[in-house]
């Protein structure tokens, strides 16, 4: 699979975490020439903090021979009237802030509308438990686990990367959003659900670290 393009350079912080998570290559470009350089699965413009040279960017990116795409543009909510007229220079957009899980959905939509390319699996599988990434569907042993939506995001970050500790702040980080105020009694709370409703034979699949926080499982690296 060919990198995603992102622009700006520096490109956005968590824009750079959602990728990152997904095991999305990608690399960031300051102008034209940048993308010129390369060769691209798709582009992500966040026009959120610079409107008119992020459009400006979106434009040059679907002109002559580089026509790049899908393309997400990525703007603020008082930006969506300045949408009008220029649809031809996306496929998507989100409303920043955009919560991880919604980037990376809209992102993988996108990949997976352009024929030949490959996204990657679309489940998470740990021994018995399986996560369908399209459905938000949860099986543990073939049965399935009914999730609300912040317990399936949990469960699929932390069976995304076994072995790793995190604290209950990385967490707080990852899962709900960098602009989440909740404390870290929140991790503690939906993790206790988790493990209640994988059962007693499969709870131990989340381990408590003292005095740092959890990790799921173990590496698939270990010796």
């Amino acid at each position: 699979m060919q990198p995603l393009l992102v622009w700006p350079d520096p490109p956005p912080p968590d824009i750079v975490r959602v990728l990152d998570l997904a095991g999305l290559p990608w690399q960031s470009v300051a102008d034209e020439a940048g993308a010129r350089d390369g060769m691209w699965s798709a582009a992500i413009v966040a026009a959120d903090e610079a409107p008119e040279r992020g459009f400006a960017m979106a434009r040059q990116l679907r002109r002559g021979d580089l026509a790049v795409a899908p393309l997400l543009l990525v703007v603020r909510g008082n930006q969506l009237s300045d949408l009008t007229g220029r649809h031809d220079t996306f496929d998507d957009f989100c409303v920043a802030p955009a919560h991880p899980a919604e980037i990376e959905a809209r992102v993988r939509h996108l990949l997976a509308n352009e024929s030949g390319l490959d996204v990657g699996p679309d489940v998470v599988q740990y021994e018995a438990l399986v996560l369908n990434l399209e459905t938000y569907q949860a099986a543990i042993d073939g049965e399935p686990l009914d999730l609300t939506y912040m317990e399936y995001e949990l469960l699929k970050f932390l069976a995304a990367n076994p072995g790793r500790v995190f604290t209950r702040e990385i967490l707080l980080s990852r899962v709900w959003g960098y602009e989440y105020y909740g404390g870290a009694r929140t991790v503690d709370v939906h993790v206790r659900r988790l493990r209640a409703k994988l059962g007693e034979e499969h709870a131990g699949m989340i381990q408590t670290v003292r005095s740092v926080g959890y990790k799921f499982g173990e590496s698939r690296w270990s010796a």
